[in-house]
């Protein structure tokens, strides 16, 4: 059997996005292990996003934008980046992975 070269640590979507939201990261993988994802995989569903990761809050007006479809596959902090929806009833998919 050959080994897994990653692994998943989960699903998670964000419908409440009002307000500049980070990521939920898990501390497990799907089997139990306590490790830490290294990317998450984020799609952006429905309306558009905006996203940043240095440390300001992003704005429906300022910050990184995904439009519905986009999918970000972000790995950098994943503790830092946060989210805002641009319209009402925006929402992210999300998975992770080490």
């Amino acid at each position: 059997m050959q080994k897994q070269i990653t692994s998943i640590y989960g699903y998670q979507q964000i419908t409440s996005l009002s307000s500049s939201t980070g990521l939920t990261v898990p501390t497990t993988d799907i089997s139990g292990l306590v490790g830490s994802p290294v990317v998450a995989i984020i799609r952006c569903e429905t309306q558009g996003v905006r996203w940043r990761d240095d440390g300001v809050a992003p704005t429906a007006a300022i910050g990184f934008p995904l439009s519905p479809g986009d999918v970000l596959e972000y790995d950098g902090d994943l503790k830092r980046i946060k989210f805002i929806q641009q319209v009402a009833s925006s929402t992210l998919n999300v998975v992770y992975y080490s």
